[in-house]
């Protein structure tokens, strides 16, 4: 990850595929809050290979998280610690990610995140291999997204907006949870239904 990703929380790279995937998981996602309750399902949910031939890992629940200059880790925090009724800070977090959160794209980092206990081996497995391919299939569309596996620190922005994020909907998350990034190669990757033509 170069060094203004990592300022930034998201890679540089402009790709039309980047964009298609934001705009799907923001529809998505949004969808998922107000018709689910925000329960995971397979366009949140990809299957994680090593290699395209490679028997499946298994599946991941991800995160989009903000950029760190559209970040909105205060706002979580302030709603994980006024109340410990863990079902009033759910329905708080319901509503705030429900409303406008998901509306604009172009403000998510396309590094994206996912949760493990801690000390997890499938993390370990997973770190260790550095490159995964992350493979999306739901609502008539799919993406197999080429990533590079990043392992953050509790003091990057990915690992506080992933952290507060999940304990709003879990309660007794564990404080050394474990956050790791998927960095996609967009030229690498697929889509299918792919890029339109003109799509920008």
């Amino acid at each position: 990850m170069s060094s203004l990703a990592k300022l930034l929380g998201s890679s540089i790279e402009s790709h039309p595929r980047r964009n298609l995937f934001l705009k799907w998981q923001c529809h998505i996602r949004q969808m998922s809050i107000r018709q689910m309750d925000g329960r995971p399902d397979n366009a949140i949910m990809p299957t994680l290979k090593f290699t395209q031939l490679s028997e499946p890992m298994g599946q991941i629940i991800t995160l989009i998280n903000k950029t760190t200059n559209c970040s909105v880790v205060p706002e979580m925090k302030h709603m994980a610690k006024k109340t410990n009724d863990a079902s009033q800070v759910r329905q708080e977090a319901l509503k705030f990610f429900a409303e406008a959160y998901y509306q604009k794209p172009s403000t998510f980092s396309d590094i994206l995140t996912a949760t493990f206990v801690p000390n997890s081996l499938g993390a370990e497995k997973i770190y260790k291999e550095n490159q995964c391919i992350l493979s999306f299939n739901a609502y008539a569309q799919s993406f197999g997204l080429q990533c590079k596996v990043w392992r953050f620190e509790k003091h990057h922005h990915l690992y506080q907006s992933t952290w507060w994020h999940n304990k709003l909907f879990n309660h007794s998350l564990h404080p050394d949870t474990e956050v790791l990034g998927f960095e996609v190669n967009w030229e690498s990757s697929v889509a299918d239904p792919d890029i339109p033509n003109g799509y920008v």
